[in-house]
């Protein structure tokens, strides 16, 4: 391998999520964390030298994401990895996939109008649809009758995907985003999907970009970012693709007017161009790595639990997603156990609608992988044994 995955980073002290603050609310100062979805890896060399060569500049003023060959670098981006020609002239940007979220549904809904979503559910668009007030109208994956049920239901206006899928890392078939898009047309709904996991898809499997389905004249719009999959998240930065030109336009009326966002961070435009340009390489070595550590956790837990089929590795991403019921095991007590006994956390499935579930990140060196993977088996074991799983 060209780049190194294996060294542990020391990311305490940094203001880390998982390494600082998460110790801190449990109490635990010692605590590995297996919780927030970031990565452990260094970014890539690439834009890491594209970073320093920027801050050697030393002049830092207000930039604008249309100048930077940012629009560029995504149209070649798209083209390279998917096929797919992006019109740079169609692109927006925006401080976070999230907030894009937010502006969107505040121009396309009212409050108390229904959105769709495919249950579990990322946490995201849970709160941020709590907090717009607009109610989550959840589907089980796979519902087909569900899901056109809930897209026929008065008030509905938005169908929101999460492409692949978190938390189980679902990579969408063409036919199935076909199926989603010809349901919402029927249905006169509007069609968000963020696909901010999409670089992050095992071989095997392949991401459609919804352009790549979307009907003509349809409502949509793509909202994505390469700090997830080049591991950059705390420079912020999104951008999307709107098909509509008027509605693209509002977009960026509203991000720069009403949301006072006139310039993008240098820093994450910067980050976003080199990886790109630059940073194929690296992705294409870290997926494999993680795919490793993905099946690592499985196999440990199959040669534990034969049968029970607990747990397969995700189409996509560095997030496993294992399935408590089999054991009787409560999310919640297998975390309090994780954090008392193994000095791990992890994500419970309570946290994404979906009770009896737990997200596990996947996305570090081998060896903090292997320690994560051996607590959670021990715990488990333990926990059916003494038959203590139930809250």
């Amino acid at each position: 391998m060209t780049y190194d995955f294996d060294t542990t980073q020391d990311l305490r002290g940094t203001g880390s999520f998982q390494w600082d603050v998460l110790p801190d609310r449990y109490g635990v100062p010692d605590l590995v964390p297996f919780a927030i979805a970031d990565m452990d890896f260094r970014s890539p060399p690439e834009v890491l030298e594209a970073l320093r060569r920027r801050v050697d500049h030393g002049v830092f003023g207000y930039t604008d994401w249309r100048y930077s060959g940012f629009p560029e670098a995504v149209r070649d981006w798209y083209a390279r990895r998917y096929g797919l020609d992006v019109d740079p002239e169609a692109l927006v940007f925006g401080p976070s996939v999230v907030n894009e979220l937010a502006q969107l549904l505040r121009m396309w809904t009212a409050p108390g109008d229904g959105v769709v979503v495919h249950t579990p559910t990322y946490v995201g668009f849970i709160s941020a649809l709590a907090g717009l007030g607009r109610p989550l109208r959840g589907v089980p994956i796979g519902d087909e009758e569900a899901l056109e049920r809930e897209l026929a239901r008065p008030g509905t206006r938005v169908l929101l995907l999460c492409s692949p899928h978190n938390p189980t890392g679902r990579v969408w078939t063409r036919e199935e985003l076909e199926g989603f898009a010809r349901l919402a047309e029927a249905h006169g709904v509007a069609v968000i999907s963020d696909e901010i996991h999409a670089d992050l898809t095992h071989e095997g499997h392949r991401h459609f970009p919804w352009p790549a389905v979307a009907p003509p004249g349809s409502r949509w719009a793509l909202i994505t970012s390469a700090t997830k999959a080049f591991n950059f998240p705390g420079a912020t930065g999104a951008y999307g693709v709107i098909g509509e030109p008027e509605q693209r336009a509002a977009f960026v009326d509203r991000m720069e007017n009403a949301e006072g966002m006139a310039a993008a961070s240098l820093f994450s435009l910067t980050a976003h161009v080199a990886a790109y340009r630059h940073g194929a390489a690296w992705l294409d070595e870290l997926r494999p790595y993680v795919a490793g550590n993905l099946r690592l956790l499985a196999d440990r837990l199959e040669a534990a639990f034969p049968g029970l089929a607990l747990y397969t590795p995700p189409q996509a991403g560095y997030l496993a997603w294992i399935d408590l019921r089999p054991l009787g095991v409560d999310d919640q007590v297998l975390n309090d156990e994780l954090v008392a006994r193994e000095r791990i956390t992890v994500r419970t499935g309570v946290a994404y609608g979906t009770p009896g579930f737990v997200r596990v990140n996947l996305g570090c060196p081998r060896a903090k992988a292997e320690r994560g993977a051996d607590a959670l088996v021990r715990t488990l074991t333990r926990l059916a044994e003494k038959g203590t799983g139930a809250g």
